[in-house]
């Protein structure tokens, strides 16, 4: 019998208390332990997600030899430090997306955990949802024929709060590292690397962008056109077009579980893709697998992708003058 999966999670926030709930329903799983600056919230997570141990720094949990991966759910300016600290501590890492603040820092993490020959995936959920897995399926076997264009959107009004991660720049805030990321996924899952890159947005007074609007070549002539906001509640859909029909990725296209095939002159097929859980247990499945196979990355979603997608964001935020390093 395959020896359990001994899971920490470190940074006990909305996502976390998801990711927690999802590893109930993994076989191959148990939640060790769980990490908080605060031992009391750690100890609350503790109860209510069945952990074995709670730990009232992070410290602490890294080094703990009984934990095999940690689960970083911190805010996005932490994701580099909290990985080195359990990658120097001998554990593999599944970091929330986006990997790094900066692209050095994804190659950083990357090379270190290749030193140690330990695995690292950026925890981009929406590579291994089932909607996702016949997306690619049916862009393979070129069911809408040579794609043309993608277009995808994701916006969300959230109360303004300065403080607050999704506002705070030195928590590395914004909509293109929160929410921007999915549909820029998206569009090189469906046509790769872009040749340029056209980006606008607006930054307010904290200095984040609250609404960004892209547009990417490809060397093939197709394009994507892509935004993400803070500032009003958008379709959240996308849609890729060929030259044969087009695929809709029903709201909210990052963790869909409804695509549409509509091929020009016949019937829409309707495929329903339902999520286990909260979402997160597909993830989790391919990180156990992995390490139970003793890979030090995933073949869905590989440190090279990781390493294109941060490349690309770093080359957004230039054109929109984003810069993290002011803070």
């Amino acid at each position: 019998m395959t020896q359990k999966v001994k899971w920490g999670i470190l940074g006990l926030g909305k996502i976390a208390a998801k990711f927690a709930s999802d590893l109930q329903l993994s076989d191959g799983s148990v939640l060790y332990g769980v990490a908080s600056r605060s031992l009391e919230k750690a100890n609350d997570f503790k109860a209510k997600y069945n952990a074995v141990k709670a730990f009232g720094t992070y410290e602490e949990l890294a080094k703990d030899p009984n934990i095999d991966v940690v689960y970083i759910a911190t805010p996005h300016a932490l994701h580099y430090s909290n990985t080195m600290l359990c990658l120097e501590n001998g554990k593999a890492v599944l970091c929330e997306k986006p990997l790094g603040l900066h692209a050095f820092e994804a190659q950083t993490m990357i090379a270190k955990a290749a030193e140690k020959n330990l695995f690292l995936m950026e925890g981009l959920w929406t590579r291994f949802i089932p909607a996702t897995e016949k997306l690619i399926q049916l862009l393979a076997e070129k069911a809408i024929g040579d794609i043309v264009f993608v277009q995808a959107d994701f916006g969300f009004k959230p109360p303004f709060d300065p403080h607050g991660r999704i506002y705070n720049k030195s928590l590395g805030g914004g909509s293109l590292l929160d929410i921007g990321i999915y549909p820029i996924y998206l569009s090189m899952l469906a046509l790769g690397l872009p040749k340029s890159i056209q980006a606008t947005a607006r930054l307010n007074n904290t200095g984040i962008d609250t609404f960004c609007a892209l547009l990417f070549d490809y060397p093939n002539g197709a394009k994507a056109v892509l935004q993400s906001t803070f500032e009003a509640n958008t379709t959240t859909e996308a849609t890729i077009f060929g030259s044969k029909g087009f695929i809709k990725m029903h709201a909210p296209f990052h963790h869909t579980q409804k695509l549409t095939l509509h091929r020009y002159s016949e019937p829409e097929q309707l495929f329903n893709l339902p999520l286990i859980g909260e979402g997160y247990l597909h993830e989790i499945e391919e990180v156990v697998a992995c390490i139970q196979n003793g890979q030090t990355q995933s073949s869905k979603h590989p440190h090279s992708v990781s390493l294109h997608l941060s490349n690309v964001l770093e080359a957004v935020k230039q054109h929109i003058g984003l810069n993290y390093a002011t803070f």
